[in-house]
């Protein structure tokens, strides 16, 4: 049979295509754009759900309202409407690494069904993932059932986030635009921070870089460079700019020379129709793109992440806002620790200095009891606010108070110097 035959012996509608989902298996999705809206609305309606338990990453949907003991929902990174789902004990949260999402999914998923949005079929019956490879693609060759919803807005990319037609137990067609990431302004603190970490970044390096207001001033400082190559696990808007600038030749990138290399992507249409059929773009699942072991190839990695606040010791906390739990580790852990492995590497964590109006410092002395901490005070290297860079790693704790408070807000220098001394720090 060939594949177009296959197609049109798989084609469903997206009530019969739920129907392979049984009762007590796990349901898995990808992350933001990858997310199948089409299947997983249907699932609210659906009477054959009774202890299936689903695995979403950073969704930009409402949060489906199905009853837990059907369906219990779990987040591996929080977006808007899971926090408050979170908060209001409507789903769980499953603490990772992004790296390690492959390898826990396949110890502890029932029978998993995995969900995706798909580009159209090749001549060769090949889908793409598109936008996506992260955690699914690792797991399709060992899901149980694979549902897929065909949409001709998800551009087509190359890489390891191929699944072939005769793979695949069911199809929909959906053909809506996929969601977009809001555009992030960016304010005078950010533009300072871009300048200090930009400052850090040589002609040659590799780099990890993600989306928001921060990593777009850091890029808008790297036009100039040459020859820097992409290995990330998102790739942001910006990296248009800085790869049509001629910065970007991707020469020094191991897992693909000449290509940029991630795990997923999100962005407007503009990055969307970049990718689709670029050659010059290499998707690759998370277990790859992010795990230790294939990062220690990877020479002069600079990697750049955000944190929301940091203490003394260096520990830096970039999951929780508050008393509210606003995300989780992502990849952040993953390639802070890539960084020290790599020969001339370096990792950087930005944040600015206060919040809330300059009324709260994000320099602290400890970290409130409860706070998870995102990266060790072992693993933590380059931290740099709007008011300079604090190289931490190699430093004593009296060393690292110091340097921290120096590239605090004014406003609390005197209030944290005070609380330094009072804990023997300084």
């Amino acid at each position: 049979m060939n594949p177009v035959q296959l197609y049109r012996q798989k084609l469903r509608t997206k009530e019969e295509a739920i129907t392979f989902i049984r009762p007590g298996v796990d349901i898995i999705t990808p992350i933001l754009a990858g997310e199948p809206y089409a299947l997983m609305k249907q699932l609210e309606t659906y009477a054959g759900l009774d202890g299936n338990r689903l695995f979403q990453m950073f969704t930009t949907r409402e949060v489906l309202d199905i009853d837990p003991e059907k369906l219990k929902i779990i987040s591996m990174f929080m977006g808007t409407t899971e926090r408050k789902a979170f908060k209001e004990g409507k789903i769980d949260l499953l603490p990772n690494h992004f790296s390690d999402i492959p390898k826990i999914l396949k110890q502890t998923a029932k029978d998993p069904v995995v969900m995706a949005v798909v580009s159209p079929m090749d001549e060769d019956g090949y889908f793409s993932l598109g936008t996506n490879s992260d955690h699914v693609a690792a797991m399709i060759s060992t899901a149980s059932t694979v549902l897929l919803e065909v949409n001709e807005y998800m551009p087509r990319t190359f890489g390891e986030n191929q699944v072939h037609v005769s793979d695949v137990t069911a199809l929909v067609e959906n053909h809506q635009p996929i969601p977009e990431a809001p555009s992030a302004k960016e304010s005078e603190k950010d533009k300072l921070i871009g300048e200090y970490v930009a400052s850090l970044i040589k002609d040659g390096d590799t780099l990890q870089i993600g989306y928001g207001s921060i990593p777009n001033a850091i890029i808008d400082n790297l036009k100039d460079h040459r020859n820097l190559s992409i290995h990330t696990e998102m790739i942001p808007e910006k990296i248009i700019e800085l790869y049509r600038s001629g910065a970007v030749t991707n020469e020094n990138n191991p897992f693909q020379k000449g290509k940029i290399t991630a795990t997923f992507a999100y962005g407007s249409r503009a990055l969307y129709d970049f990718l689709h059929e670029n050659q010059d773009v290499y998707m690759m699942p998370v277990n790859k793109t992010n795990h230790i072991s294939c990062l220690q190839s990877v020479k002069n990695l600079v990697t750049v992440n955000a944190g929301v606040e940091v203490d003394f010791l260096g520990q830096a906390n970039s999951e929780m806002v508050g008393d509210t739990y606003w995300s989780s580790t992502g990849g952040q852990s993953d390639f802070q620790l890539a960084s020290h492995i790599s020969e001339g590497g370096r990792g950087v964590l930005c944040l600015h200095s206060t919040a809330k109006g300059d009324t709260i410092s994000k320099i602290v002395p400890t970290l409130n009891p409860g706070t998870p901490v995102s990266t060790s005070k072992n693993d933590i290297d380059y931290l740099v606010t709007e008011y300079g860079i604090a190289r931490l790693r190699g430093k004593t704790i009296r060393e690292r108070t110091k340097a921290l408070i120096e590239i605090a807000h004014p406003t609390f220098k005197e209030e944290l110097t005070f609380e330094a001394k009072k804990m023997g720090y300084l």
